[in-house]
């Protein structure tokens, strides 16, 4: 079936100011939770004003209840405690290495995990109220759950990581049919753990030299992906899933870089999502020639708009990438969105919102240069 929005964007949209202070002194106890929640549905309604004035076809709230884009584990799980990831490894655009801002708390298992709370529940309540037209709820995928397992935490509750992740997809995949039970026919899962296959070097700077190989690790990313679509599908046939894919968004930092050859044939093969939003923005991410084995009849959402820099980019450069992109996938099956969101952290990325508005619609307007209609 052919592409029905070809203009999307990953999830994540810049906080307003007076909500992230808002939020600062709920923590230090000078905001009730109440106040905090009305004013997280004040900035959700200006991210969906802001998405229907720029043209954007696909809603979300704008993760602004979210301190990160991996909500599902940090704010919503159970089961675990609160760990601080070291400096490092992050880069500018430049390729120089990015430490300001960028280190964030992450979580480790020291329980066994259970769902205290469903915070895309709320989201998707919120906007099937308040949305003009198709939304999507974003969350991590299970296949990055191995990062919750550390050996000095995680070991009593769980042997190894594949055992910590088998709780990790069925909390998910419940969470799924809610979502589901809820109305919501459009789920996208992040799922950022095929960059250890793609790029050895950050394989090797996170996991070090004596953890999994890239064969490993794909088999499970494939193996965890495959099993929570196949599930959702199973529920109901007709939700639209997603997968997101880029290398890192940290303020308007990167991670890891290379092309999708390592990872393509499999990846399209096996993993029966409807839409593939890739990044595509810069030369790190390689040419379009992996697209040559997405299935007749699935969405490639080429993220070919960079949200980590105010810089524009040329609506007349960016159709003709994505006509170079259509020799491997047909037109009406490509879309077109940033590479990822504005704020995958709270902080988020080193540009205005008028910035902001402009890339939505600069990604609007060339759909409908590119793809036709209103």
């Amino acid at each position: 079936m052919p592409a029905t929005h070809h203009a999307e964007h990953v999830g994540s949209l810049l906080r307003p100011p007076e909500l992230l202070e808002a939020r600062h002194a709920c923590e230090r106890g000078y905001m009730t939770g109440e106040e905090l929640a009305r004013l997280e549905d004040d900035a959700a309604l200006a991210a969906i004003k802001l998405q229907r004035e720029a043209g954007i076809e696909v809603f979300t709230d704008g993760e602004v209840r979210r301190a990160t884009w991996m909500a599902g584990l940090l704010e919503s799980l159970g089961g675990v405690v609160s760990v601080r990831l070291p400096e490092g490894g992050w880069f500018r655009e430049d390729g120089a290495p990015r430490y300001e801002d960028t280190v964030w708390d992450m979580v480790a298992t020291n329980a066994k995990l259970t769902q205290k709370r469903n915070l895309t529940f709320t989201e998707a309540d919120f906007l099937a109220r308040h949305a003009p037209g198709q939304f999507k709820i974003t969350m991590m995928s299970s296949s990055m759950g191995n990062l919750l397992w550390r050996p000095d935490l995680s070991l009593a509750a769980y042997p190894t990581p594949a055992d910590m992740v088998r709780d990790l997809v069925a909390l998910r995949i419940n969470e799924i049919k809610g979502l589901l039970e809820r109305g919501v026919t459009w789920i996208q899962l992040d799922s950022l753990g095929y960059n250890h296959v793609i790029d050895p070097e950050f394989r090797m700077r996170l996991l070090g030299p004596d953890g999994p190989g890239p064969d490993g690790i794909l088999d499970m990313t494939i193996a965890v992906d495959t099993e929570v679509v196949r599930a959702a599908k199973a529920m109901n046939p007709d939700v639209t899933v997603g997968m997101h894919i880029c290398r890192g968004n940290n303020r308007s930092a990167w991670m890891s870089r290379g092309g999708y050859e390592p990872i393509a044939e499999r990846l399209f093969g096996e993993v029966p999502v409807d839409r593939f939003l890739l990044e595509y923005d810069t030369d790190r991410a390689g040419g379009f020639e992996p697209l040559r084995f997405v299935p007749d009849g699935t969405t490639v959402v080429l993220g070919l708009v960079s949200s980590k820099t105010p810089h524009l980019e040329s609506p007349d450069e960016l159709s003709r990438r994505i006509d170079e992109a259509a020799k491997y996938v047909p037109l009406e099956n490509l879309a077109l969105s940033p590479q990822c969101g504005f704020a995958s952290t709270a902080r988020g990325n080193l540009l205005t919102i008028d910035d902001q508005r402009r890339k939505l619609e600069l990604v609007a307007n060339t759909a409908r240069q590119v793809w036709g209609g209103a």
